[in-house]
């Protein structure tokens, strides 16, 4: 973050965005992101002639191949196509951004996933030239339904490549009409939608003079615009447990320590807690950031806790504090994203890993699939195979603390793990009545 604050010393305290780019292959996910570095001078001097040397580039002779400054692997490189989630940073005068370049090909849907689960907004790219009659791909409507199971606050899409079809306003508002009608099956509130060509630059930062009938924000000052302010539900105390310290000095200065970060809330030396899935309560005694002891720690912090009691507290256990508490069960409902080559076995045990906890857990039953192709539900008893994303129900062998992902992501998200190849079976968020 440094290279940023070195940049744009004036954007240190206007916060943080974290987003994703994703769309179908070829809809320009890499050149968008190297427009956007490109343009607001987040690219050194060698890198622009590193890829305007390359024997990878596919673009016209006296133009860059801004792709290449986000597509870092070889095969990427020789293949045009990202492979693997790649991050960046710039920032403007107004803000500082964290992007993620999300593959496109339905092959790498389980690194979008990645690339989406700690951001704050998508922007979704569209191909104007594919879909000018309307028509949104398969692939489009999958990344915005899991940008919006995942809990993203803004999505905007990103209508690209509008050279290629002359700037044609009709094109635009037919894209537009689909999109609408996309973000109403989704319930996506409020969604963006913006014309623009990341290749010569139009509409990314600056308001293009090829479409003067768009009298609408261009891509970078709508994201320098939207609001930062986190869901209330991730003020709540979450604290999981990753090491538990003993700290061998002076019997004055000996002490239990218990470490790991705040992922949401405030916590301040007298607070009472409670530590689940035990329910045993005590208070804080001390809190340490490195070999500093403070008052209080917020949301972020990795601190170790010293509690006022002796409670039986391992890895994994979950601090709380507050009166929104969350539900400790080993049956529950959750939305799953089917990552594996592997279809679902049902009959098998996983390894679900939820914050620093790890325990084993069956899917019991799969009671609808989503359709991406019709944006609808569908019953569903059989197999999930790559990719499907469905309704199921879960029961673990030990009890978890448990949110809705729609309130605390950190509580209310896990993983399943095939026990034999070692590989993430799926992304799941819990879901929880009410």
């Amino acid at each position: 973050m440094n290279a940023i604050n070195d940049l744009w010393p004036e954007a240190r305290n206007k916060g943080v965005l974290r987003l994703v780019t994703a769309g179908s292959v070829d809809d320009g996910k890499s050149t968008l992101i190297g427009r956007l570095l490109l343009d607001s001078k987040g690219v050194f001097a060698d890198q622009i002639a590193a890829i305007s040397g390359s024997r990878y580039s596919r673009a016209p002779a006296d133009a860059l191949d801004l792709a290449l400054l986000t597509d870092g692997l070889e095969a990427e490189r020789e293949q045009g196509i990202t492979i693997d989630v790649a991050y960046r940073y710039f920032a403007t005068p107004a803000r500082k951004f964290i992007i993620a370049d999300a593959p496109g090909h339905e092959q790498y849907t389980r690194n979008m996933v990645t690339g989406a689960s700690t951001a704050d907004a998508a922007v979704i790219l569209i191909d104007a030239g594919r879909a000018q009659d309307g028509q949104l791909l398969p692939q489009t409507k999958r990344h915005a339904t899991l940008a919006r199971l995942l809990g993203l606050r803004h999505i905007v899409f990103a209508i690209n490549k509008m050279d290629q079809v002359q700037w044609d306003r009709a094109v635009f508002e037919r894209i537009r009409a689909s999109v609408a009608e996309l973000a109403q099956r989704l319930d996506i509130p409020a969604p963006h939608c913006v014309p623009l060509s990341a290749l010569t630059g139009d509409n990314v930062v600056e308001a293009s003079a090829h479409m003067p009938w768009f009298d609408d924000a261009p891509l970078l000052p709508l994201l320098e615009t939207l609001p930062l302010e986190r869901t209330q539900g991730a003020q709540a105390l979450r604290f999981f447990v990753q090491w538990v310290i003993r700290h061998e000095g002076s019997t004055q200065n000996a002490f239990r320590g218990y470490a790991g970060q705040l992922q949401g809330g405030q916590l301040r030396v007298g607070d009472e807690v409670t530590v689940l899935p035990s329910g045993e309560t005590a208070r804080v005694q001390a809190i340490h950031r490195g070999d500093e002891r403070q008052e209080a720690a917020t949301a972020g912090d990795s601190v170790t806790l010293v509690l006022d009691r002796e409670v039986d507290v391992s890895r994994g256990d979950l601090i709380v504090a507050g009166e929104v508490k969350p539900l400790v069960a080993r049956e529950f409902e959750a939305e799953l994203c089917w990552l594996d080559r592997q279809a679902l076995n049902p009959a098998r045990w996983y390894w679900l890993k939820q914050g620093t906890r790890l325990t084993q857990a069956r899917i019991t039953a799969v009671t609808h699939k989503r359709d991406i192709r019709e944006l609808s539900t569908v019953d569903w008893s059989g197999a999930l195979t790559s990719n499907d994303i469905a309704r199921v129900q879960i029961r673990t062998r030990d009890a978890l603390a448990l949110d809705d992902y729609r309130h605390e992501r950190s509580t209310g998200a896990f993983i399943l793990i095939d026990d034999a190849s070692h590989q993430t079976a799926a992304a799941g968020m819990v879901r929880l009545a009410g």
